[in-house]
């Protein structure tokens, strides 16, 4: 199966609504508005809304760019087939457009509306995430999730600079959170799809080094989560809200990583462990980012004004 050139019917607006990748898009968004709420200072509501806004056309446009390189890789992968693209729902120029023009615009309208820092940063996770990991480091090497982890990492740094117009520590701070979440996250979820990465020939790190070597990796990348997510607490950045919350919730994760190390499947193995350890470490990142948002707006006062 390919991804049809000459689609029979003319796309629909779900269509392209389903090349943002809007469940991934929810967390980005999420991300980036509590880098915005969390940061000092303030900002006007509506330059929140757009700064927020911004950040969800970029993540829509990279994902679109993200779908029209990998169509064909797609239509091998039995989780992506149903995308429009392998299913000749739209033509591959139309997706590939449509994620320059939603990419093209978010950057100006930052830039315009908000401060041209924050456009910078968009551009540059934009690019990162449609250039640097897809078409480079994903098809080439195992630790294209690691590298490509950074990717994701930039929408709380962009909120962030929306708000104060400047990088800092804490806002790095964040984004090294989720640069560090991403391996055992995606490694996870890729020990029980590895078949469909071994299929499309993409070298995730189970295909080519294993599922042992990627145990380990995902524990040893929860202890560095632990570290990592107290930091912000550890230099002042936040109160005793995120320090609790960051303890408790890292600590879960490497509880729930633990046996996934340990352990050894075989054939036919329902993966239970690493399918817990996924879903956790996506409720792990939107509850931790809700504990900041939470120790600033109680502890503090909120951004927006």
């Amino acid at each position: 199966m390919t991804a049809s050139a000459n689609p029979a019917l003319p796309a629909e607006w779900r269509d392209f609504f389903a090349l943002t990748k809007p469940r991934v898009m929810s967390l980005v968004v999420f991300t980036g508005l509590c880098g915005l709420l969390a940061a000092p200072g303030t900002i006007h509501s509506v330059l929140g809304f757009t700064a927020v806004l911004c950040i969800a056309l970029g993540a829509g446009g990279a994902g679109a760019l993200n779908m029209w390189w990998e169509a064909d890789i797609d239509a091998q992968m039995k989780r992506t087939a149903k995308r429009p693209l392998p299913q000749g729902r739209m033509k591959r120029t139309d997706a590939r457009d449509f994620g320059v023009a939603l990419s093209v615009a978010s950057v100006l309208l930052m830039g315009i509306a908000v401060n041209w820092l924050a456009a910078a940063v968009l551009a540059g996770s934009i690019l990162y995430y449609a250039v640097i990991y897809t078409i480079w480091l994903k098809p080439r090497t195992p630790q294209n999730i690691v590298i490509g982890g950074g990717a994701g990492a930039f929408p709380p740094l962009i909120g962030w600079v929306a708000v104060t117009g400047e990088i800092t520590l804490m806002p790095v701070l964040l984004f090294a959170l989720i640069f560090t979440w991403t391996p055992p996250h995606f490694w996870a979820l890729a020990l029980f799809v590895k078949s469909d990465y071994a299929k499309a020939g993409i070298p995730m790190l189970p295909v080519v080094a294993g599922e042992a070597a990627t145990r380990k990796q995902i524990l040893a990348y929860s202890v560095v989560l632990l570290v990592v997510s107290l930091a912000p607490w550890w230099i002042g950045g936040t109160g005793p809200i995120y320090g609790v919350a960051a303890l408790a919730l890292s600590g879960a994760f490497l509880a729930l990583a633990i046996p996934v190390a340990l352990r050894r499947a075989v054939e036919g193995d329902a993966m239970k462990p690493e399918k817990r350890l996924f879903s956790f470490s996506v409720f792990y990142l939107f509850a931790l980012f809700a504990a900041l948002v939470a120790d600033r707006l109680i502890l503090g006062q909120g951004a927006l004004s």
